[in-house]
């Protein structure tokens, strides 16, 4: 979608991280910004500071009505929405999944998922019907790869990301409607603060982070060029693919051991 043809972006987790990082740049690019977020206080800061062409809304991606009614007040008063992102997220608990907590993995997937899921629902059909829109949907290089102890849950979540936008992509094409999945790398933000602040649990799990200079706007220039170009997949880091090549070799394997056969 051209950006210069939109008017009006809806971003889930946008008080901070990776989100702001993308609300800044449809900002820049002229945009009324409707910034969703759980966190109430941090919201209004941040609404406070960017003035008329933003505004807030205080949301749970886990609660469906919720979402009707952010839709409705946003799209009153900025008109409908031309690009959703559904980046609301929280960290993995760094546990096994035979050390797990069931409600932790619930939770994660819950607003990992289930809740990316229901800013689908309440958004893809108006736009099928319009003809026009963007959907990104932020999902993780865990949703390419589940290669790192203690990211289970979170892979699960994010793989079911990966899959929903994959196949909503596919839906949409046709109605003149895009669809992206964000895969990021690490990137240095808040979210294990924002995973607390929800009851979530965080603990050092195996995987040593890698220094990155990517930043959050970084990534939100990243998301405006892709959403011009109509990507598929976006990733954020370097050697994503080297990361992949265990798993889809043993995949290819298999596949060429089944031909094989008489």
């Amino acid at each position: 979608m051209d950006l210069s043809e939109a008017r009006h972006a809806f971003v889930t987790g946008g008080a901070s991280g990776l989100g702001l990082g993308i609300v800044d740049a449809m900002l820049r690019r002229g945009l009324r910004v409707t910034i969703a977020d759980i966190d109430a206080d941090t919201l209004a800061q941040v609404v406070g500071e960017r003035g008329d062409a933003v505004r807030g809304a205080v949301l749970d991606t886990r609660d469906r009505k919720g979402w009707q009614k952010a839709k409705t007040e946003a799209e009153a008063e900025f008109g409908p929405v031309d690009i959703l992102v559904n980046n609301a997220g929280i960290a993995p608990n760094g546990r096994e999944f035979a050390d797990m907590d069931p409600e932790s993995f619930d939770r994660i997937v819950a607003i990992n998922l289930t809740g990316i899921a229901n800013g689908v629902f309440a958004f893809a059909a108006d736009m099928r019907e319009r003809g026009r829109g963007h959907i990104i949907n932020t999902s993780s290089q865990a949703g390419l790869t589940a290669s790192v102890p203690g990211v289970g849950a979170y892979a699960v979540a994010k793989f079911g990301v990966t899959a929903l936008s994959e196949g909503l992509r596919q839906e949409m094409a046709p109605h003149g409607v895009g669809v992206s999945v964000l895969c990021p790398g690490y990137v240095s933000t808040n979210l294990a603060a924002n995973t607390v602040k929800v009851g979530g649990e965080v603990r050092q799990y195996s995987a040593t982070m890698p220094e990155s200079d990517i930043t959050p706007r970084d990534v939100g220039e990243m998301v405006a060029v892709a959403i011009g170009n109509d990507d598929a997949v976006i990733v954020t880091h370097k050697h994503v693919w080297q990361s992949m090549e265990p798993r889809l070799a043993a995949i290819r394997a298999a596949c060429d051991l089944r031909d094989s056969m008489a």
